[in-house]
């Protein structure tokens, strides 16, 4: 459209599009993983308590593209795909990546060696290895017993990876964790530490994992079996780290699980509640930690375990919708779900219906925005909403709405300020001194009348404004302020012989009444009820038809006052103050 202020800065296509690392192939699974689409890529720290200095990872998989893993859509070695994964992490406020890791020399290995390259390319994202059970069964030298495989692992890490500067240090030192070895084999810890060079630091898993032998510390994880969403698992678990402050604790946040799908699957189910678990295992850490007490970091239950139903890459389902319409110049919306899943509405104006130029963010709760309220012509547009959703969590975009936006002629942008020069006035008995009042338009051109008035005068002061109403346009437009004191003498000379007469008549009673023989009855009834309301009216007419209630400060000398200046043009209500002494 010819002379539109529509400066688009995205299209609908690309704030609908898939904008993760998942596949764009991939589609909904009946284990509740969603469609790969348009996820919040809101800082996933946001979640945290005020003042989190938490270190946020990602759990890791790699074996996609092999046999004996589902497809996805993508192969975990491909150095493309470890590219995407690695960027949407960063995008999302991830800090690192914890990689499951099952041994040297297959294509897992191949992978991880790959995530190194990549991290190191992306200063103060780090990796870190788990070293899964499989590794030990499947992936370890040959016919080793589970002791010497641990050792060849561990040296094998020592190798590749320890040195890398993107690897995970605690005290200078890799990290190194575990997936279920203690739960499989027997081994000693200590000798196979010891075989190192340098001996990383052990992180085990779960509650025992802080008292076990070379434990720095331990990690919690996703407890499907359990019926409250594995709430009461990580309040035990950050208890019995908070005990063992010496150690280092990795909490856990996650969606939910289900491995209906998994070849190994038990048909074990955690519901995702629509966003509500992620959020939940998130609640959990801020009801125990805070500014003073840190969680020093937290594992993110999976990246991409599209098969146990825990992966976040593709995003959470809330089961959100929003859908947009327009009344008039208001566009607003209604929606349908949770809204503490959303993180904030951002509303867009289109010329032509695909390319968007954003009008600005809106908290959740609001439900509607006045559009004269935006630099926008006069003319026909089409609109969108978009609820962007909490970390990870999908955003939905609203359908079309068409409007057509008349704002009487005029741009109405809403930014003004209202100042005085000067903020003070100092006025002797029956005089008067004037200021002047600007009116300027901070954001565009504002092209509708304000009109300016006092609130919170006192009996002694009146006020008025030339000109009354200012229009400023684009430019600064000025009023001039004229307030005056009334005497105090000429206004008590006034109001005193109504008041005295009506006293009088008052005083006498029935027996002035019979004293004025020459006068009515009825008469006389009469003067003394105009001479009531005179008094009735005098208290009214003291006050000037002025509201608001002065605010007064006393000194030995004068009385100073603090008046309200007002500026008011329909929705865009301004006020500011000055100092009148009364001298």
């Amino acid at each position: 459209m010819a002379g539109t202020s529509v400066v688009p800065t995205t299209t609908l296509a690309a704030q609908t599009a898939n904008n993760t690392s998942a596949a764009y192939s991939f589609s909904t699974q009946t284990n509740g993983n969603v469609a790969a689409g348009n996820v919040s890529k809101t800082d996933v720290h946001s979640l945290l308590y005020a003042g989190a200095n938490t270190k946020i990872y990602a759990h890791l998989l790699l074996w996609f593209g092999g046999s004996n893993h589902m497809s996805v859509g993508y192969n975990s070695d491909d150095a493309n795909q470890v590219h995407a994964q690695i960027t949407d992490m960063i995008s999302r406020g991830i800090d690192g990546v914890v990689i499951d890791w099952y041994g040297p020399n297959n294509s897992i290995d191949d992978a991880t060696a790959l995530v190194m390259t990549e991290a190191e390319s992306h200063p103060g994202f780090t990796f870190a290895i788990m070293i899964d059970q499989g590794a030990i069964e499947w992936y370890s030298c040959s016919g080793c017993s589970p002791q010497q495989a641990l050792v060849y692992d561990l040296q094998y890490l020592q190798q590749h990876y320890f040195s890398s500067p993107a690897y995970l240090t605690l005290q200078g030192k890799p990290v190194v964790t575990n997936f279920n070895i203690d739960l499989s084999y027997s081994v000693d810890w200590n000798a196979a530490s010891e075989s190192l060079a340098t001996p990383p630091v052990f992180l085990f898993q779960n509650n025992n994992g802080f008292t076990h032998v070379l434990s720095q510390g331990s990690y919690s994880w996703v407890m499907p079996t359990t019926t409250d969403y594995g709430i009461g698992y990580l309040s035990s678990f950050y208890n019995a780290g908070m005990s063992e402050r010496n150690q280092q604790t990795i909490g856990a946040s996650y969606k939910g699980f289900n491995d209906s799908l998994a070849s190994w699957g038990s048909n074990r189910v955690m519901g995702q509640q629509c966003g509500q678990t992620w959020l939940r295992t998130f609640s959990e850490v801020n009801g125990l930690y805070n500014a003073g007490n840190q969680l020093p970091a937290l594992q993110l239950v999976t990246w991409n375990d599209y098969e146990e139903g825990t992966e976040i890459e593709s995003g959470i389902n809330d089961c959100f919708g929003v859908s947009a319409s327009a009344s008039g110049n208001t566009l607003q919306w209604k929606i349908t779900g949770d809204e503490t899943t959303v993180d904030h509405y951002v509303a867009y104006v289109s010329a032509d219906g695909q390319n968007l130029m954003p009008l600005g963010d809106a908290a959740p709760g609001t439900s509607s925005i006045n559009l004269c309220s935006y630099s926008l012509p006069n003319g026909s547009y089409t609109a969108y909403v978009q609820a962007i959703g909490k970390p990870s969590i999908t955003n939905q975009m609203s359908g079309a709405a068409q409007f057509t936006l008349n704002c009487g002629g005029s741009v109405n942008v809403g930014n003004l300020t209202l100042g005085t020069s000067p903020s003070s006035l100092s006025i002797l008995s029956g005089g008067s001194a004037n200021l002047t009042v600007t009116v300027t338009p901070t954001n565009g051109a504002f092209n509708n009348a304000v009109g300016l008035a006092c609130s919170g005068l006192p009996d002694t002061l009146s006020c008025s404004f030339s000109p009354s109403s200012v229009t400023p346009g684009s430019e600064s437009v000025s009023s001039v302020l004229t307030v005056s004191a009334v005497s105090v003498v000429s206004r008590d000379r006034h109001n005193r012989r109504p008041f005295a007469f009506t006293f009088f008549l008052g005083s006498l009673g029935l027996v002035g009444i019979s004293l004025t023989g020459k006068l009515q009855r009825q008469r006389i009834v009469m003067m003394i009820g105009i001479g009531v309301i005179t008094v009735l009216l005098a208290g009214t007419i003291s006050c000037g038809g002025k509201t608001g209630n002065p605010v007064v400060v006393t000194n030995a000398s004068a009385n100073s006052y603090v008046v309200a200046v007002n500026g008011n043009s329909g929705a865009v209500q301004l006020s500011t103050t000055i100092l009148v002494t009364l001298k």
